[in-house]
């Protein structure tokens, strides 16, 4: 059968000009690509709800990118309750590891650095959310007529009765490269001072550290990254500044790339060996300080970064010496 993608497009631009461009290439792979301005407001959001609702309840395979997003959950929510069909969830992020815990534990979705976030008003709206939520989880758990599959690069265990299905990129190394490899580092950003997770001060000096340590030339921006912030990298190190158009797994498959790629613990320590499988090209992976912490973060925060470094395959991590500046 056909495959139709559709993006609900969101509201920052730098992820908007990474779906762009990862629409043009699934166009290019014969792919049906439908852009929704989905949370553009709420005439927006209830039109293409509309538009979307019929299709989606017509469908034999569903695959889903993004279980935690509300309003997929509310699109899920609105399918029938008996309906056959399979379930595919793809999502090579540490959002994967999430998913599939709080899915065997039949908890409600939600990020691990949003757990307690919020004031009265957030806390509202959770509440009024949560049915919709409940649905939503009734429907990605399997059953007779329902298989439910998890498409991904992370270590998972998966609840009973949903099946794994190993990603190890070979569309992407079949698609680019190999990439030319130059000397030096590259340094991949974090959004963790962005989530309220890592204070800034603390962050800046674990990159002007890695950075000096390891003659990086290039720190490699996460979508949303603050431009303050990267100025005050640029400044304090002297490093490039680069905003991917694409995935980074993408962008290091395509090259150039350092020789060594440095990042603290995120996605990437679990793709990118994947992505550059068959280059010389090593990982290395940096811990989070308990330190670096503020003090509104996460409680699971300490141990989420850990697992998240800790299970990655394909890596080599910092001695305590290097990662931990004084």
């Amino acid at each position: 059968d056909p495959l139709t993608i559709v993006i609900l497009s969101p509201h920052d631009p730098m992820t908007r000009g990474q779906l762009r461009r990862m629409a043009e290439l699934a166009r290019d792979e014969g792919v049906t690509v439908r852009w929704e301005e989905a949370r553009g407001g709420a005439l927006a959001g209830l039109a293409s709800f509309s538009s979307l609702a019929g299709t989606l309840r017509r469908a034999g395979a569903l695959v889903i990118g993004d279980p935690f997003s509300r309003y997929v959950q509310l699109l899920l929510a609105a399918l029938p309750a008996r309906a056959s069909r399979a379930i595919t969830v793809v999502d090579d992020g540490t959002a994967t590891m999430e998913f599939v815990t709080q899915l065997a534990q039949g908890e409600r979705f939600v990020r691990w650095h949003r757990k307690g976030k919020g004031g009265i008003a957030a806390r509202a709206h959770a509440l009024a959310f949560a049915p919709v939520s409940r649905r939503a989880r009734r429907r990605l758990t399997p059953r007779k007529g329902r298989t439910v599959e998890v498409f991904s690069a992370m270590p998972v265990e998966p609840p009973p009765q949903v099946t794994i299905k190993a990603n190890d990129f070979s569309w992407t190394r079949a698609r680019f490269g190999p990439p030319r490899v130059k000397q030096g580092a590259d340094l991949v950003g974090t959004s963790l001072v962005e989530t309220g997770v890592v204070d800034t001060d603390h962050y800046l000096e674990a990159v002007t550290s890695l950075a000096r340590a390891h003659g990086a030339t290039r720190y490699f921006a996460h979508r949303r990254e603050s431009s303050e912030k990267l100025h005050q990298i640029s400044a304090a190190t002297g490093l490039e500044i680069v905003r991917p158009d694409l995935p980074l797994e993408l962008v290091a498959r395509r090259g150039p790339v350092g020789h060594t790629i440095l990042s603290f613990p995120s996605t990437v320590v679990h793709t990118l060996p994947l992505a550059l499988q068959g280059t010389p090209v090593t990982v290395v992976v940096c811990d989070v300080d308990p330190a670096w912490l503020t003090h509104t973060a996460s409680p699971r925060a300490q141990g989420f970064l850990a697992g998240v470094t800790g299970t990655a395959r394909g890596v080599r991590r910092l001695t305590r010496e290097v990662t931990h500046p004084a």
